[in-house]
Formats: structure tokens, C-alpha cells, sequence
């Protein structure tokens, strides 16, 4: 739009056209449009009042409709650039708030800067102006005057006394005297009593003299002579002088300075040298908490709990005093017992200082953790070296071992109490493994306290684990001693050459495993002190499951070791010396060439198992004194070792099933004949399992099978069942020496079979155990009630007389009874009285085997596996009915009458 200028009727010049031009140039852009609008030297008033003058009314009101429309297309130009410009607007807005915050943070610090720079001024001006003011003006003021009014007398007396005040370091009556000033100060603006060049004397008079005796508080409190109450009161006079923060900084500094001093006392006492460790830490901790203790009093008692600052200050303080304890401790104990392993000094360290850190919880200062921090890896430390001290102390004494079970050596001076039964007997290696243990775990709760007490638990278990290793290689031809051989490795420990060290060696792993070691871990249970009764309750349950896992692992280990015990005495049977099997197919097989009858007996090896088990359960059952589920478990997996490397040695079935020479009838009976004897002595010595029962089972199937493929009838070829026991029963005397079953054809074997029966009708369900009856009436107690109480059990094969030379030696019956083992074991019956209630009368079964459920009363399996419901008893409903009181350990015999004889004579 080209801009005409015209003059109007005051001949000033506008910046606009007629809005004739408005009206011929419609095509004009909103900006041409509003550009003369927004020029600096645009006059809205001129503008108007011109074009008033100028127009008619029609042109004045076609002025307004353009106005109305300019309006128009300017607030929808705005509305567009809004639109357009919205983000940096946003942008903008946010950057102008945090300007402002940044503004007011200025402010403030400029607030506070002016403030200093005021007290500044006023305290540089307070040496010339009062000087000035006081010693020129006020004096020539008050020297003018010839009637001085009272106010003027007092300022007077008042600041010749405050000085004198001052320079005699009075300070309570100078204290005093400022607050007389204060509030006379007070009074004096209130009724105006003095000019104002006399009031402003007065007012810089005091303040002078209040930084004064600031000054002198400050001096007073850094002296090291000054007491411990005076540094109080210095500070809460300092405090009410309007100084807070300076004063709480002088009172933990006098404190600290305080604590410096004794320390270097204490240092320079000891010399250097730490004689007692215990001692020591015990002085030094009561030396730094206790100075922590009164400086939080003092803190507290002068400037309270209200003030965060002071708090804050407070604690940053006591943690720099407590963290230059922990690495004053680190540097004369810990580090030193760290690197020994003495873990009993680096926890008593530790038990004395965290004991005086929790006295000041009672202030609010938790600095626990401080000492955490820093003690944690030197006691983890300490107990990791300790545990290797085990490992290697118990090794070095397994070189020499001998490995007999003894009691532990006592001196003279050791405190220990006098052997008793009740102790355990280990070989020396194990008691020092155990002596160690216990003392390991003498004093738990720091462990706890540092959350070592998990590491504890893994460090042993690894101690173990590393001890049964050299148990292991204690047993000649194991795994581990082997391998040792073959290399430039000297064996670390003295082999055990006899049976009866061997089985010493099971008894350390037992012993240690099942009774020694838990009995040191459980204190972790006890550590817990106080009267916090909930947390001990629950930190104790939630222990339980760790120590009912650790005992599971310790047991696995004994596992092993059993294990590694059994395959090599099986080993020793089956292998000679060159390495050739003894239990070999042609032992068997050969048989039916040799043309005669064999003289029907157990096979040579299978003797010697016997032997080997006969032996291995006498030295046992001295050795594992109230262990005896260890001793049939030893027995039960021996016996398993050479049964289930028959039924599972290939080389010996590829033999027999498609081998060139067929196994014959000769051979399938020997083989049978040996199979009835494992059964029939693991039964007697209470260690025929399920799974050795089954397996025997197998092999004679397998046989068998292999006969049939023959063309053979195996039924044909096998005598009556009853034949194998009788010869199984002859051998076991024989080999003993005595009757091992005393059985009489009356009773009724639960061994015997009927004639016609099969090979797999033998019935094998049968097992015998003295069984103990308690709660018989003395009226009752006699062989004929026990013989009866047996009949209803099951077979009886003995009873034991109660009675010797009439009188009543047991206040039980025991009777020796063929019980059927599928079904659930009797617990005990109700007797019947006349004029009393009815008595309930209780079983007890010796050597109960291992593989007994404690749910549904079935020997076979354990309670874990079991599927059935359990069992609850008939004497009290809410209770159930098996427990572990059910089997008992086998007590000696007083007489022993057979059950015939009884019968007979009864």
C-alpha cells in the first residue's frame, strides 16, 4: 500500500490515507494495513481528532466499520502468532520462573551478605564511633550539661562498671549487667529518657561489649584447663548471647580436643605395645564413647532436639571420632588378628566396642553401622584364616593318626570336667576338629550382630567337607589315595590298615555330624540377648530351617564317606589281588560239568560277606554307642554293595543268559541257596532293606529266566523252599558257632513254606524283633503273658523270662516276634480291668530299622516318601500314632527261654 500524506485542517501531517484510498485499495495485506499503527510516532489521539474534524458523518462512520475490522484482523494475527509461537512461549514462561527462583535465592543471600556486612560495620564502627562518641561527644554532651538527669547518671555507672566487668572476666555479672543495658535500652526508646546521639552511644556500647565477652567465652572454652561443666555453661552463656551455631561448634571442638588429649595419654601409656587385646579395647572404647556420650548430653541439655542443624552437626562429629576409634583398633588388634586367625580376640574386640556404641542409642546416635563398615571384613577376615587353621591343625594330626576311638585328653589346668560316659570318644584328629568347632562358636553374637553368621555356617560345612576328604583318604584303595599315588603328592594322612580303625573313622564322621557340630551351631539360637523376646523368637524359627539344612549336608557327607567305606570292602571281596572277579558267572555255571553232587553250602564269597558283616556289626555296635540306625545303615549298605553289583554286573548276566555254557539246575540251586542266605542273616541282624530285598528278588528272576529259555522248568529242578532255609540256617550256625535261630517246627516259621509252593511264594514279608511290652500290671508280669501278648503280634520265636529265681528283674516283657513288615507295626492294645478304667499297654521294637515311616508305621519307606494318611493314635485322638519313641536300642538279655520250651512248660 503506498502511504499518501495529507495535510490535515491544522496542516499536521498524518501517516495514514483517507480512507478513500482504504476503500480503492481493499487488496491491501493486514500487515500494510497495521504497519502505520505500530510506527513510534504514531499519536492515536491526533489521529482521531483529525479525522473528525476532516470527515463528514458517513466518512466518520465508515472510519468506524474499518476500525471494527482492523480490530478484528489484529486479534486473529495475534490468535496465529500464539498458535505459532506457543512452545518458545512455554519455553520462555519456564525460564522466566527459574530466573525468579534464582532471583529470590539472590535476595536472600544478599539479605544475609548485608546483615554480615551491617555487623561488620557496626563492629568497625563500634571502635571509632563509641570511642568517638563515647569519649568526645558524650562527654563533651554530658559536660555541657551542669544537671545531669538520672538516665544520664546510669548510662554513666553503666558502662564503667560493664568495662571493669570485662576486663575482670566476670562473666555472670557482666552477662547480668548486659541484660540490664538491654532492656534499660528498651525502656530509654520507650519514653524517649536520652537524645538520640546519647541512645546511639548506648546501643553501640553494648554491642561492643557483647562481642567482647563472646571473644571471651571462646578463649574460655578452647583453654584445656577448663572443666567439663564450665564448657557447658560457657557454651549455653555464648548460645544466649545470640551465637548458637559458633558456640555448638566450640563445645564439640573443646570435646574432640578433650578426647585428643586423653588419647595421646592413652597411646603414650601403651607405648605402641597392645599386651591384652581385650583391655585394651575395652580403655579405649570407654574412653572415646564415653567422651561422645557427654558431648551429646551437652549438646542436647544447652540447645535441645529442636534445631536440625545442631543434630546434623552432632552426628557428623561423632562419626569422626568413632571411625578414628574403629582405624585406631584396625591398626593395633584387628589387622594382626585378621591375619593369624585369632577370631576370638577380633570378636571380643568387636562384642566390647559395638556393647559401648549401643549405650549411645539412647542419645539418638545409631553408629552402628560406622563400626560395621569398618569391622565386618576384618572378622570375615579372621574367621575364614580360623577355618583354615581347622582344616590344616586337623590334617597335621592325621599324619600320625591311630585311629582309636579314646575319651579327649584332659590337663590339669584346662578347667575341664572329669570324663564321664556321657562324652563322646573320637580319635585325636577329630577331637581337635571338634575342640576347635566349639570353640569357633564359644561367642556367636558379634558374627550375628556383622551378619557373619551364614559364612560361618558355609566355612564349616567346607572344614567338614575338607576333614571327610581325609577321612576318605584314610580308607585304604579309595578314590582320593589313589589318585594320590600316581603322583610326586605325599599322602597327608596315616592310612587305617584294620577294620576296626576304619570303622573308627566312620564313627569321627557320625559322631561329629549327628551330634558334635549341631550342638556348637544351635548357639547361634542363644545368642540373641535382651529383653527383644519377639525378635529372638522369630530369628530363632527362621534358623531353624539353616540348621535343619546343615545338618542334611553334614549327613551327606557321612554319606560319602560310608559309601567310599562299603565300596571298597565290597571291592575287596569281589576282586583277588590280580584284579580278576570272584563273583563271576562260571561260579555258578561250572557246576553241572563236574559231573557229582556239590556239597550244598553257601558259596565262598557270600561266607566271607557274612564274616565281613558279622565283624563289622560287633565293632560297630561298640564303636556307635546310642547310634544304632548308623550301625544297621553301615550294615544295610554293605550288604547292598556286593548284591547290587551282582544284579547289575552285565559282563556276569551276558554270561549266564546267552553265554556257551547254559546255567544248569546245579547251578541255578547254588545260586539260589546263596541268595537265601543273605536274606536269611541280613534279617537276623535287623539290616534287610527293601531294596536289598528286592534286588535279591531280581537276581533269582533273572536266574530263573535263564533256566527257562533252557527248555528247563525251574519248579522241576528246585527242592521244597524249605530245604534252602534249613541249609541257609545250618550255615549261619556253623559259621557262628552258635544257633542264630531257635526256632521250633510247633511255632511255625514265618520263614517256612508250605509243600507245592513256587520260588516266588517264599514269603519274605516276615521279619523279627524283641519286642518290648510296657505297662503290664506286676499281677500280669510272667512268661505266660508274654508269650500270649506274642501270639497275638505274630510268630514267637523267644521270650525272655521277666522273673530269675522269682523275682522280677525288668518292669517290661520282652519277646522276640515274627511280625509281618507290609503292614503297619502294632503300637499297643487297651487292657480290660474289672474294677479299675481300662490300661492301655505299650510296644516298643529294638533296632528298628532306618527305613521306617513315622506316618503310617510301614518299614520300607521314610515319612518324606510316604502317601499315605497318617496315622493317629488310638489313646488320644489329637496325637499321632508313630514317633520316634517306637524304636528303642536293644537292651541285654537276663534269661531266655525258648517259645516250645514255654509252651511246654507253661
Amino acid at each position: 500500500m503506498d502511504q499518501m500524506a495529507f495535510v490535515t485542517p491544522r496542516g499536521s501531517l498524518s501517516s495514514i490515507g483517507d480512507s478513500t484510498e482504504l476503500e480503492v485499495n481493499p487488496n491491501l495485506t493486514l500487515s500494510d494495513k497495521l504497519r502505520v499503527f505500530k510506527s513510534s510516532s504514531f499519536d492515536p489521539n491526533a489521529f482521531i481528532q483529525t479525522k473528525s474534524r476532516a470527515m463528514n458523518e458517513k466518512e466518520i462512520r465508515h472510519l468506524c466499520v474499518y476500525l471494527v475490522d482492523l480490530k478484528k484482523a489484529s486479534a486473529e494475527e495475534m490468535r496465529k502468532s500464539v498458535l505459532a509461537n506457543y512452545s518458545a512461549f512455554i519455553r520462555t514462561s519456564k525460564e522466566i520462573s527459574d530466573l525468579e527462583g534464582e532471583l529470590v535465592s539472590m535476595r536472600n543471600l544478599l539479605v544475609t551478605q548485608a546483615a554480615s556486612v551491617h555487623a561488620i560495620a557496626e563492629g568497625c564502627q563500634l571502635s571509632t564511633l563509641v570511642a568517638r562518641k563515647e569519649n568526645s561527644d558524650m562527654e563533651e554532651i554530658l559536660s555541657q550539661k551542669t544537671d545531669l538527669s538520672k538516665t544520664e547518671k546510669w548510662l554513666i555507672e553503666f558502662l564503667e562498671t560493664l568495662e571493669v566487668l570485662l576486663a575482670e572476666k566476670r562473666v555472670d555479672e557482666a552477662m547480668a549487667k548486659l541484660e540490664e543495658g538491654k532492656k534499660m535500652a528498651e525502656e530509654i526508646t520507650r519514653e524517649k529518657l536520652l537524645s538520640p546521639v546519647l541512645f546511639q552511644a548506648l546501643e553501640d556500647a553494648l554491642a561492643d561489649k557483647k562481642k567482647k565477652l563472646a571473644d571471651q567465652l571462646a578463649e574460655t572454652m578452647g583453654q584445656s584447663s577448663t572443666r567439663n561443666s564450665e564448657i557447658r555453661f560457657t557454651a549455653w552463656a555464648l548460645k544466649k548471647l545470640g551465637d548458637g551455631p559458633r558456640a555448638h561448634t566450640l563445645l564439640l571442638n573443646a570435646h574432640k580436643e578433650k578426647l585428643q588429649r586423653k588419647m595421646n595419654g592413652f597411646e603414650s601409656t601403651n607405648d605402641g605395645r597392645v599386651k591384652a587385646a581385650g583391655q585394651y579395647t575395652t580403655s579405649l572404647s570407654q574412653l572415646v564413647f564415653s567422651i561422645i556420650s557427654r558431648a551429646a548430653t551437652d549438646s542436647l541439655t544447652v540447645f535441645g532436639k529442636q534445631e536440625p542443624a545442631y543434630s546434623s552437626e552432632l552426628v557428623t562429629w561423632a562419626v569422626g571420632q568413632v571411625e578414628n576409634c574403629a582405624l585406631l583398633l584396625k591398626k593395633r588388634i584387628l589387622a594382626s588378628a585378621a591375619a593369624t586367625g585369632s577370631l576370638r580376640v577380633a570378636v571380643e574386640s568387636v562384642h566390647v566396642c559395638m556393647s559401648h556404641c549401643q549405650l549411645l542409642e539412647v542419645n539418638g546416635l545409631a553408629l552402628s553401622p560406622v563400626l560395621l563398615k569398618h569391622f565386618r571384613p576384618l572378622v570375615e577376615q579372621a574367621l575364614n584364616n580360623n577355618l583354615k587353621r581347622i582344616e590344616q591343625t586337623t590334617a597335621a594330626i592325621a599324619l600320625g593318626e591311630e585311629w582309636s576311638l579314646v575319651y579327649a585328653p584332659t590337663s590339669r589346668n584346662s578347667g575341664l570336667a572329669p570324663v564321664s560316659s556321657s562324652q563322646p570318644k573320637l580319635s585325636s584328629s577329630a577331637h581337635k576338629f571338634n575342640s576347635l568347632v566349639q570353640e569357633l562358636f564359644e561367642d556367636v553374637e558379634p558374627l550375628e550382630i556383622l551378619q557373619l553368621d551364614g559364612l560361618a555356617y558355609e566355612g564349616l560345612l567346607r572344614v567338614f567337607n575338607s576333614y571327610i576328604n581325609l577321612l576318605i583318604n584314610a580308607l585304604p584303595g579309595s578314590v582320593e589315595t589313589e589318585n594320590l599315588e600316581g603322583t610326586s603328592v605325599h599322602k597327608i594322612v596315616k592310612i587305617a590298615e584294620t577294620e576296626a580303625q576304619q570303622i573308627a573313622v566312620l564313627a569321627n564322621a557320625i559322631l561329629l555330624a549327628d551330634e558334635l557340630i549341631p550342638r556348637a551351631v544351635v548357639k547361634l539360637s542363644h545368642s540373641s540377648k535382651g529383653d527383644e523376646s519377639h525378635r529372638k523368637g522369630s530369628d530363632k524359627q527362621q534358623r531353624l530351617p539353616e540348621q535343619r539344612e546343615l545338618k542334611k549336608r553334614l549327613q551327606r557327607e557321612v554319606d560319602r564317606l560310608r559309601d567310599s567305606f562299603c565300596r571298597q570292602h565290597a571291592l575287596e571281596l569281589i576282586f583277588n589281588e590280580e584284579g580278576e572277579t570272584r563273583l563271576n558267572a562260571m561260579m555258578y555255571l561250572s557246576l553241572d560239568g563236574q559231573g557229582q553232587q556239590p556239597e550244598w553250602f553257601p558259596s565262598t564269597i557270600f561266607q566271607e560277606l557274612f564274616a565281613k558283616l558279622t565283624r563289622v556289626a560287633t565293632i560297630a555296635t561298640d564303636m556307635f554307642v546310642g547310634k544304632d540306625r548308623y550301625a544297621t545303615l553301615l550294615l544295610m549298605r554293605l550288604a547292598e554293595s556286593v548284591i547290587l553289583f551282582l544284579a547289575d554286573d552285565q559282563t556276569f548276566w551276558g554270561e549266564v543268559e546267552t553265554g556257551p555254557t547254559p546255567l544248569g539246575p546245579l547251578g541255578l540251586q547254588q545260586l539260589y541257596l546263596d541268595m537265601q542266605f543273605v536274606m536269611i542273616f541280613a534279617s537276623q541282624g535287623r539290616y534287610l532293606s527293601r531294596h536289598l530285598h528286592q534286588s535279591i528278588k531280581d537276581i533269582i528272576s533273572k536266574a530263573i529266566e535263564a533256566v527257562a529259555s533252557t527248555g528247563l522248568d525251574p519248579n522241576s529242578i528246585l527242592p521244597e523252599d524249605e530245604w534252602f532255609v534249613e541249609v541257609a540256617q545250618i550255615a549261619v550256625k556253623t559259621l557262628t558257632g552258635k544257633a542264630a535261630f531257635d526256632i521250633d517246627d510247633d511255632v511255625g516259621s514265618p520263614f517256612a513254606a508250605g509243600e507245592g509252593k513256587s520260588v516266588f511264594e517264599i514269603n519274605h514279608d516276615f521279619m523279627e524283633f524283641w519286642v518290648q511290652v510296657h505297662g503290664i500290671p506286676v499281677d500280669y508280669t510272667s512268661k505266660k503273658t508274654a508269650i500270649h501278648i506274642g501270639n497275638m503280634l505274630g510268630v514267637v520265636a523267644e521270650v525272655e523270662n521277666p522273673k530269675v529265681d522269682g523275682v522280677i528283674k525288668r518292669s517290661f516283657l520282652r519277646i522276640r516276634v515274627g511280625i509281618n513288615i507290609t503292614k503297619a507295626l502294632p503300637t499297643g492294645f487297651w487292657l480290660a480291668r474289672e474294677k479299675s478304667s481300662n490300661l492301655w499297654v505299650y510296644f516298643q521294637y529294638e533296632r528298628l530299622p532306618e527305613c521306617y515311616c513315622y506316618n503310617c508305621g510301614i518299614i520300607g519307606h521314610e515319612k518324606k516318601n510316604c502317601k499315605n494318611q497318617i496315622a493317629m493314635a488310638v489313646w488320644d485322638p489329637t496325637k499321632p500314632k508313630y514317633s520316634a519313641g517306637l524304636g528303642v536300642s536293644q537292651v541285654r538279655s537276663t534269661t531266655s527261654i525258648s517259645a516250645g520250651s514255654s509252651r511246654q512248660g507253661g
